[in-house]
């Protein structure tokens, strides 16, 4: 079997260049939770001043700060609305809920991973004592790979002022999002009231989110991060890393999308069933009792694949799969006669 694994499963999987690698150890580091890391203050006003917000915060991953985020948003006792297959809700643990006594109400998306907002606004409980107080709304972009579009954004934020709920985004992907559509990740995160960036997926680093939003935010979620664990000493060398990702690794993302694309080409010429191709994810369908074959001889090629479920299988292009490793893929793909 070889050495140099193709891994498709996410994009998460992706390992610190040598470039990268020399940031790090070059790194000039303090301890941040006395707010003292120069690296990490260097990150956080980065991202702030790039995305149009007052402060930020660095935090372990992706979850924690999506966490940190609705916990200072919401109170015991209030909801948040959000779509049934996000992220935040059925991939994070019940954090909201099992932490903050914050009731999610989930609403099914729409096919290109917008919440209808009729449906949102029907959601929103009235001002009653029976009811949970609805605060906030949670959308995420990317969604399976599917960028929003930017005039639904602006209806969500317009919907969210009449009502009076604050707009929290997951934007795990949103720097994909915004190379796909050829924006500023500005013009994605101005909409928000707070903004999740992962700097661990298709950015590149090793470790790391952050949140933004508003100076009085951002100190509320500080104190939510040394609460749930997430408080760093000299973290500066995981933000170095983050640093460079920001410096090198965004224009690139358009790279992993060519490549999702070709391999999207490559893979219906061979007869294959591609159900989408969105950003950097090709999803695929395949006999629900043939998955695990397929992914078994795929690995015995050196390609990891995740069976999903019902014979569904996200294919997720990234800073390690180079055109030979596409190649690669294609090939061992032909091979398979299951």
């Amino acid at each position: 079997m070889p050495n140099d694994w193709i891994d498709l499963r996410s994009d998460t999987v992706t390992r610190p260049t040598v470039a990268m690698r020399a940031a790090m150890a070059s790194a000039e580091v303090g301890d941040d939770v006395y707010g003292e890391d120069p690296t990490v203050n260097a990150l956080q006003e980065r991202l702030a001043g790039e995305l149009g917000f007052d402060a930020a915060l660095f935090v372990p991953s992706g979850t924690q700060s999506n966490l940190v985020g609705l916990l200072a948003h919401c109170a015991r006792g209030d909801e948040y609305i959000v779509g049934m297959d996000a992220h935040t809700y059925k991939y994070e643990g019940g954090g909201a809920a099992v932490l903050g006594g914050i009731q999610p109400q989930p609403l099914a998306h729409a096919t290109d991973g917008t919440l209808p907002l009729d449906a949102v606004e029907a959601a929103i409980k009235p001002d009653d004592a029976h009811f949970a107080r609805t605060r906030l709304l949670c959308l995420e972009n990317t969604w399976h790979g599917r960028a929003m579009p930017l005039q639904y954004l602006a209806e969500a934020r317009a919907l969210c002022e009449r009502r009076g709920l604050a707009l929290h985004l997951d934007g795990a992907r949103v720097f994909n999002a915004a190379v796909e559509q050829e924006v500023p990740v500005r013009e994605i995160a101005r909409h928000f009231d707070s903004v999740s960036v992962c700097l661990s997926k298709g950015l590149g680093a090793p470790v790391g989110s952050v949140l933004l939003g508003s100076s009085h935010l951002v100190a509320q979620a500080r104190r939510w991060r040394k609460v749930t664990g997430g408080g760093m000493r000299q973290s500066g060398l995981l933000a170095a890393a983050a640093l460079h990702a920001l410096d090198h690794h965004v224009s690139r993302l358009a790279d992993d999308h060519d490549r999702a694309a070709r391999l999207a080409s490559a893979l219906q010429a061979l007869g294959v069933a591609v159900s989408g191709r969105h950003t950097n994810m090709v999803f695929v369908q395949v006999a629900p009792d043939s998955a695990g074959q397929l992914v078994a001889h795929m690995a015995d090629a050196g390609i990891r694949l995740s069976p999903g479920s019902g014979g569904t299988l996200r294919l997720v292009l990234h800073l390690d799969v180079d055109d030979a490793g596409l190649k690669r893929v294609v090939e061992a793909w032909s091979g398979f006669n299951g």
